[in-house]
């Protein structure tokens, strides 16, 4: 676009500058304002450097006014752009010092070089407002699947031509083993838009969780009308995915749906994703019941839950082990992410032989302590007891219940036990004067003498040593216990509770009465003189 006096009128100006608006998608202000400073540059290349130049585009008529702008000041001292009070007034009667006064100035022919800079500014402009509205545009379709074509590829990474925008999948948000080339289709999913120095940003996925959950939006209708909903979905790319649904109507099997007649649903899905495994489980509110459903194909004997560590055994027929495992951990390692529970398998066989193991150590362990017969021993773990403690602290009732018991035996064996267990603290807490364990440690509430005794074996006698722990040493210094990081800083915290005993408002008053007691102490009589009379 080049602008001269001969080519262009006054009024053609304005049309100009509407026929670029119109074909970059801007306003039309917005290129008068870039032709204002276009014209300004080339003023000041006539004029002078030091000039203040004002240019104005008549936005009704296309005439161009040029202004140099002069400051008002009592003296000058800068005549290029400034102008005293005194010939102010002689233009402008009203004017006052620090006031700004336009002087005309004549018009000058927009030769190729005030083109040629019109033309850039207006260049960077449409840049600009480009970027920004394809940022307004796609920050709002994060979550969304849509269709480009390959524009090239650069070191491995995918750019993607969407039209009126560019947009990238990295190597790693690709299905491996997945080619594409130049000019190829590709449906990917947004998952983030960044406006960044060079433009907006947006980044696509093959490989998001959501990526399959949308493509089976698109597929079901029953998901795109909101009647089966996907809960979670958990990917191995391009190799298994697992996806659990839930139907809010009862009439409507949500696996079936998903799957579609004959697998049509599910095929077009598995088409899109290179050739991708997908099982399609029942979403469960239970725990255990969503688990053994995100275990399948392999049956599960028996599951144990966990709450507090979100952890789940899940006991399995020797058989169906590797099923359950799958190849690589694949399977119970997608249904973990599925579920958000640690799982861990077993087999029937090492469940029985540990349970076996379990039972002799209890055993053992009351014929041991409490000097019974054997028999009372497994009695006392068949019914759940599993330590001295729970014995010498449990209900009598609840022991007198056992079938064969009656309360004289019950309140013979609380009695045994109460007096092992206060024997074995006896002999902890002589341990732990030794160890020179402090009060403060040895009354800890939050964990047993023995696992007291463990620490202060290892160096930490005081609350104070137990509060300067990290909870990952807490967790190795005691690997019995089997802490978890929330239960480790739950107990390093409460150690360090008596740090914090004074209340804010206490030190602050202490701080507050030890500053008037020192302003008391300097204002005392004499004190001056008492101080200028010390050598320095």
């Amino acid at each position: 676009m080049e602008m001269t006096t001969a080519s262009l009128g006054r009024g053609e100006l304005l049309r100009v500058a509407e026929t670029v608006a119109q074909e970059k998608g801007i306003s039309t202000g917005e290129v008068l304002e870039a032709m204002e400073q276009a014209i300004q540059t080339a003023a000041r290349r006539k004029y002078g450097q030091e000039h203040e130049i004002l240019a104005e585009i008549d936005r009704k008529h296309g005439g161009i006014n040029l202004y140099r702008q002069l400051n008002v000041v009592e003296s000058v001292e800068e005549w290029a752009s400034q102008i005293s009070i005194e010939d102010a007034r002689d233009r402008n009667p009203a004017a006052q010092v620090g006031d700004v006064i336009l002087e005309p100035l004549p018009p000058i022919d927009l030769g190729r070089i005030a083109a040629q800079s019109a033309k850039q500014v207006i260049v960077q402009k449409v840049r600009e407002a480009e970027r920004e509205r394809q940022y307004n545009e796609f920050k709002d379709r994060i979550s969304e699947i849509v269709v480009g074509e390959v524009k090239r590829i650069e070191y491995g990474h995918v750019l993607v031509d969407l039209g009126r925008a560019e947009a990238i999948v990295r190597r790693e948000e690709l299905i491996p083993r997945e080619l594409f080339r130049q000019k190829d289709r590709i449906r990917a999913y947004i998952y983030d838009v960044r406006l960044e120095t060079r433009g907006p940003q947006i980044f696509l996925s093959r490989t998001h969780p959501q990526f399959l959950a949308k493509l089976f939006a698109q597929e079901v209708p029953e998901i795109y009308d909101g009647i089966i909903e996907i809960r979670a979905v958990a990917r191995d790319p391009g190799s298994r995915a697992k996806m659990a649904v839930i139907s809010k109507d009862n009439s409507i099997d949500p696996v079936g749906a998903c799957v579609g007649m004959r697998g049509s649903r599910v095929q077009a899905v598995v088409s899109e994703l290179s050739g991708e495994k997908i099982d399609i489980i029942p979403w469960s509110q239970d725990p255990a019941t969503f688990v053994v459903n995100a275990l399948a194909p392999a049956e599960v004997t028996r599951v144990v839950l966990d709450p507090e560590s979100q952890r789940i055994e899940v006991v399995v027929p020797d058989a169906q082990q590797h099923i359950a495992i799958g190849r690589r951990g694949q399977n119970v390692r997608l249904a973990s992410q599925l579920t958000g529970w640690d799982i861990d398998i077993v087999s029937e066989t090492e469940d029985s032989e540990r349970r076996n193991r379990e039972f002799r150590e209890l055993t053992s362990m009351f014929i041991d302590a409490l000097n019974v017969e054997e028999v009372i021993a497994q009695l006392l773990v068949t019914e759940g007891y599993t330590s001295i403690d729970d014995l010498a602290y449990g209900e009598i009732e609840d022991l007198a219940g056992i079938q064969g018991f009656d309360e004289d035996i019950a309140q013979a064996l609380m009695e045994r036990a109460q007096s092992f267990v206060q024997e074995r603290d006896e002999n902890l807490r002589t341990r732990l004067y030794e160890l020179e364990a402090t009060d403060d440690l040895v009354a800890f509430e939050l964990l047993s003498l023995p696992s007291i005794v463990q620490l202060a074996e290892k160096g930490v006698k005081s609350l104070d040593d137990l509060g300067d722990l990290a909870t990952d040493e807490l967790i190795e210094l005691l690997p019995d216990l089997e802490l978890d990081q929330d239960q480790a800083g739950e107990i390093i915290m409460a150690a360090r509770a008596h740090w914090f005993e004074d209340e804010p408002g206490e030190v602050a008053e202490a701080i507050e009465e030890a500053e008037e007691a020192e302003a008391l102490e300097s204002d005392e009589p004499g004190s001056d003189i008492e101080d200028a009379s010390k050598p320095t």
